[in-house]
């Protein structure tokens, strides 16, 4: 049975993010996790979270946990922060600080 879990507004860019979630799409859950453990980027804990999220929705909706794989994972882009940073002769830039939407789904895999 397919399973979702989902994080909004996550203060992490989407394309860092998605660097992250190319690594683990269409692993097995508990693979997925212990890669995610060790991956030494942002990106790996808050969607390692994620995941375990879809994990816990998935053993409420009484789902075999252990043939459990990653179905899909989208990562589309939030609202950003706009901040201003000033440089030379008192003029000022621009700063976006973006936030991610993130959507993990989870299913069982049929053997």
């Amino acid at each position: 049975m397919e399973t979702k879990a989902v994080a909004k507004y996550i203060r992490i860019s989407p394309r860092k993010a998605r660097l992250v979630a190319d690594t683990v799409r269409g692993m097995k859950v508990d693979e997925a996790i212990t890669a995610l453990r060790f991956m030494p980027k942002k990106g790996a804990r808050i969607l390692r979270k994620v995941i375990e999220s879809a994990l816990a929705n998935a053993d409420q909706m009484e789902s075999d946990i252990d043939t459990l794989y990653i179905k899909s994972i989208e990562i589309n882009g939030g609202p950003s922060l706009k901040r201003f940073r000033p440089r030379a002769m008192g003029r000022a830039t621009r700063i976006l600080k973006r936030t991610s939407h993130i959507t993990v789904v989870v299913d069982e895999a049929i053997d």
